[in-house]
């Protein structure tokens, strides 16, 4: 019987591939965390948390970007960067209930991907120029006396207002996930957490046994 479990395993294991490295994981679930400790921060009026909390997640930020260029392969953005014509056929394909298996992010995931690090940039952006403008903290303070009010109030209304537009994004993104793990029989959230997917080679077989 113990035979029988080491081979099931290791049978388990070569029908996988690590794809997502500690750092891509770490920084995914901790983002998860993060924003929505600022959201409810946010709407509590907690201004120190919500202060702190966007500082980490600036950081946290700033450090998946370097990775995207640094990192492991499936990291790195260059891995996910998709012409036009990909990203449509991918669309039909999914659509249809047959999209192609991915190691790393379909041209679906890598939109949402690139969205949501432009979107976190616009509300770190327009956070700290309110807290340096409107509250005189932070390292934008100096521009207190140079921003007019109203460029000062319509970055306070930008910050408010864009993560109502990560949480779309957010549901959208988790969707996508749902979705993905349904159509190619693989637990995306599993993967997440342990680094490993499915081998083409099983999905292929697995895609064919369906049919």
């Amino acid at each position: 019987m113990q035979q029988v479990n080491t081979n099931h395993a290791r049978n388990e294991e070569a029908a996988t591939v690590k794809v997502w490295d500690l750092f891509i994981r770490c920084f995914h679930w901790s983002m998860v965390l993060g924003c929505v400790t600022a959201f409810i921060s946010g709407e509590m009026h907690a201004a120190a948390i919500h202060e702190f909390v966007g500082y980490a997640l600036c950081v946290l930020l700033a450090a998946r970007v370097y990775w995207g260029f640094k990192g492991s392969e499936y990291a790195r953005f260059r891995s996910f960067i998709f012409p036009l014509g990909e990203v449509l056929a991918y669309a039909r394909a999914m659509f249809k209930g047959h999209p192609k298996h991915y190691y790393g992010h379909n041209p679906a995931g890598a939109l949402m991907v690139f969205a949501l690090i432009g979107l976190l940039a616009l509300i770190f952006a327009s956070g700290l120029l309110t807290l340096g403008t409107i509250d005189f903290g932070g390292p934008l303070a100096f521009l207190a006396n140079l921003v007019s009010d109203e460029t000062s109030y319509a970055s306070r209304h930008l910050h408010e207002i864009l993560p109502n537009v990560g949480l779309v994004l957010v549901l959208l993104h988790v969707l996508g996930v749902a979705v993905g793990s349904i159509q190619h029989n693989e637990n995306l959230v599993r993967a997440m957490l342990t680094g490993k997917k499915k081998s083409l080679s099983l999905t292929s077989s697995t895609s064919q046994n369906d049919k």
